[in-house]
């Protein structure tokens, strides 16, 4: 063990404990020490007032009856004294020597072995009358006071330790519980939930924070074997064909040409590496990387999509697809150019993909939202309501064949949603004016 795991109590408990129990000793003992000190003064000064009373009544009593007025006093230690401080007359209690006289009021001085309050009255006749009051009594009092501050103080102390170590440790054994059966959860049992305290306090709170996020490792964790699970599919897919084409090369040399083969190499290896690319860049998305914030012309990017897809369609008059662009406004947005021209041309894919005819490109800034925004339209069968939001999802298609076909590996919406929630922007579908779908990009305006 440590020197610091030896100094200090290593639980929490512990620490609770010290630190309320070194709190409460602190503010007693000076509370104590505050008190006894007020007291002290206070009954000092009570004397003080009493003698200097008790010594003007008597110095009264002197001026009218004479000298012979100290010495009928009883019990009282008073003296008479001339000005060279020689006792004149003195009570029955003050025969063993004159009393000394007070440089100030209120003084203390010994007298006979005991302790003694001087008051001193001065006469008309230049003589002097000293009192002396037994300061004896006030000192046990503070002494009583003292010994029972001490014992109240040692009692609290120990009382608010004994009573923070049972309240923290009934406190904390929920804590303990929690853990507990947290420490069982593996990654094969996230189904596992830890059972919430009725309580409604902070620890139920926790309890119920960690089962939140078990219930996030548990989606997180799902979605994970299924995209591993989709993917493997996906990729085994185009292996699963170049294989057969060799085989068939290999066994049948006639049955097909080194051009048929290659062909068919190629096109499958570009379905791979389309593939991979996207699942590198939802990977990339997915760990929240960082990525270039710059402002951006997204209706620059809309017109060249429709340029690509012009061009495409002149190479392919049986497939031609209208491209209106006739919406396309001034829009400046931010994020990242590479990745805004990847989210324009999966969308513009997409579109071509399933519009029987025409697509649209829209851009428009919404000024009083700050929000530069993108619309892609195609004449299709569109979407239904309850298929809008499973479109993005990861290896999603709902027309398999027609998708897989046209060489769709169901990321390219994923990416979508993917660059536009890293962009600080969102996506959805809806229905088009076109008749088909609508797909609907909200980014931040740019400068």
């Amino acid at each position: 063990m440590s020197d610091a795991g030896r100094r200090r109590p290593r639980g929490l408990r512990g620490r609770i404990t010290l630190l309320a129990t070194a709190t409460v000793a602190l503010v007693m003992v000076l509370g104590s020490i505050a008190f006894h000190a007020v007291l002290n003064a206070s009954i000092h000064a009570a004397a003080d007032r009493a003698a200097e009373v008790r010594v003007e009544e008597i110095a009264a009593r002197v001026e009218a009856e004479g000298p012979a007025a100290v010495r009928s006093l009883d019990d009282e230690i008073v003296q008479l004294q001339d000005a060279e401080g020689v006792v004149v007359v003195a009570s029955s209690d003050a025969d063993d020597g004159p009393l000394p006289a007070a440089d100030r009021e209120g003084e203390e001085a010994r007298y006979d072995g005991d302790r003694v309050l001087i008051a001193t009255e001065e006469l008309d006749d230049g003589r002097r009358l000293v009192l002396a009051v037994p300061a004896d009594d006030a000192a046990e009092t503070l002494a009583t006071v003292a010994a029972l501050l001490a014992a109240s103080t040692v009692l609290v102390i120990a009382l608010v330790a004994g009573v923070t170590w049972w309240v923290v440790g009934r406190a904390l054994r929920p804590v303990a519980r929690i853990r507990a059966e947290v420490d069982e959860i593996t990654a094969d049992r996230l189904d596992r939930r830890i059972a919430e305290p009725a309580s409604g306090d902070e620890i139920a709170a926790l309890a119920g924070t960690m089962n939140r996020m078990l219930a996030r490792l548990d989606d997180a964790a799902a979605a994970q074997r299924r995209f591993v699970s989709d993917a493997s599919h996906e990729l085994r897919s185009p292996l699963a064909t170049m294989r057969q084409h060799a085989e068939l090369a290999r066994a049948h040399p006639a049955a097909t040409s080194l051009d048929d083969l290659a062909e068919v190499v190629s096109a499958e290896g570009l379905r791979m590496q389309d593939l991979v690319d996207g699942l590198l860049l939802l990977a990339r998305l997915d760990e929240h990387a960082p990525t270039r914030r710059e402002g951006i012309d997204l209706d620059d990017l809309a017109l060249s999509e429709a340029a690509r897809l012009r061009a495409a369609s002149a190479r392919d008059r049986a497939d031609a697809i209208s491209v209106d662009t006739s919406g396309i406004g001034a829009a400046r947005a931010m994020g990242d150019p590479r990745l805004l021209a990847r989210l324009v041309r999966n969308l513009a894919d997409n579109a071509v993909r399933h519009a029987r005819s025409r697509i649209a490109l829209t851009t428009v800034v919404d000024v009083d939202a700050g929000h530069a925004v993108l619309h892609v339209d195609d004449d299709g069968a569109g979407i239904a309501p309850e298929e809008r939001e499973r479109v993005f999802e990861r290896f999603v298609r709902l027309d398999e064949a027609r998708a897989r076909d046209a060489g769709g590996s169901g990321l390219g919406l994923a990416i979508v949603r993917g660059i536009a929630e890293a962009s600080g922007g969102s996506v959805t579908v809806s229905a088009s004016p076109l008749g088909g779908a609508r797909f609907t990009v909200i980014l931040r305006a740019g400068d």
